[in-house]
């Protein structure tokens, strides 16, 4: 893909963003009117002066690093209207994508620090996504996620917050967090939980840690979609697993490369995944935090791995089959696409 031609057709390709961070898309300018609101001082004036507290540069040291960008974030999104707010807001942001459809993931716990309770975070969240499809016609969906670091109880109640809004915007649950220092085997009560409930499962797994997490999200916390997942590479049967399985990856190019789960593009597996039949779906994890947007993903793969404008196609549908929709709604979703890249003459494998 050299031709601007091409470049002007992938800004037109109807998009999915499964792995996409409700604190990692804080505009800036929303920041600042949410600090003067709130009466948060901060430590610089303007967007621009604003950007380095909110975002990571290529010289990003490691997930920890990437991480700490969140503390800045989070103090803004602790009442029930910069929720809402910010839910719409992100939208708002996939509809510019050509975004069709995005699930929206967020940890409640974290959005408590003036009172909220976890039921308050899901309605404010889940309101914030039902006023943005409205409007923007982008189909949008909650994941709710538990903490690493945070104990049993904490994210046992999460789990439960979440079973009472499955079907109201709400459509998985989720693990994040350190990684390294928390791996996903502490986890394996409060997923058998989420499975008691009926909630679908995604665990951010083999992003700061081995292919061990990987395999124990899929068989012992229920994982049915794995965030990450880039160094799957490190086992060859934890790989044959999840090819066999059918197991997407929720693969995030720009972020992995900052939070250096990788060592760089040369050692990124995206292509190799690909060509040994792997379930790839392409996604943002935080648009604001690594500067990044759901076409500029596609353009990146496509420039630095040769993947072809029917390859970066087929990594869409696998977006739309990977979707945490009912069956008539992902028919449905899937038929839109179909329409819509017969409508720009591009073909799908």
């Amino acid at each position: 893909m050299t031709a601007n031609t091409d470049w002007n057709l992938l800004n037109q390709l109807p998009k999915v963003d499964l792995h996409l961070h409700l604190d990692g898309c804080v505009k800036p300018e929303t920041a600042l009117e949410l600090a003067r609101e709130q009466g948060i001082a901060l430590p610089v004036t303007g967007e621009e002066a604003l950007r380095p507290y909110m975002q990571v540069t290529d010289a990003c040291g490691s997930l920890k690093e990437y991480l700490s960008k969140f503390n800045f974030t989070g103090q803004f999104l602790q009442t029930g209207a910069a929720l809402t707010r910010v839910a719409y807001e992100v939208v708002e942001q996939a509809a510019d994508q050509r975004c069709g459809y995005i699930e929206v993931r967020f940890a409640p716990q974290l959005h408590r620090g003036q009172g909220l309770s976890l039921d308050d975070a899901l309605h404010f969240v889940t309101e914030g996504l039902k006023q943005g499809e409205a409007r923007f016609k982008v189909k949008a969906r909650a994941i709710v996620i538990c903490m690493r670091n945070h104990p049993p109880e904490v994210n046992r109640e999460v789990i439960d917050a979440a079973a009472r809004y499955l079907g109201r915007g709400v459509v998985a649950v989720d693990l994040a967090g350190d990684e390294a220092s928390y791996p996903a085997e502490l986890f394996r009560d409060t997923f058998t939980r989420a499975r008691q409930h009926g909630i679908p499962v995604t665990i951010h797994a083999g992003e700061a840690a081995g292919p061990e997490n990987i395999y124990e999200a899929i068989t012992q916390l229920g994982a049915v979609r794995i965030g990450h997942g880039v160094r799957l590479q490190e086992n060859p049967e934890v790989l044959d697993l999840i090819r066999e399985r059918h197991v997407p990856l929720e693969l995030c190019p720009i972020s992995n490369i900052q939070t250096k789960a990788v060592s760089g593009w040369e050692a990124y597996p995206i292509k190799r995944y690909f060509e040994q039949g792997l379930l790839l779906t392409i996604n943002t994890d935080n648009p604001v935090v690594s500067s990044t947007t759901i076409t500029r993903e596609y353009r990146t793969i496509a420039e630095k791995f040769q993947f072809t404008l029917r390859e970066l196609a087929a990594l869409i549908m696998n977006g739309v089959e990977a979707a945490f929709l009912q069956p008539g709604e992902k028919q449905q979703l899937r038929v839109d696409f179909t329409r819509r890249f017969k409508e720009l003459n591009v073909p799908l494998l």
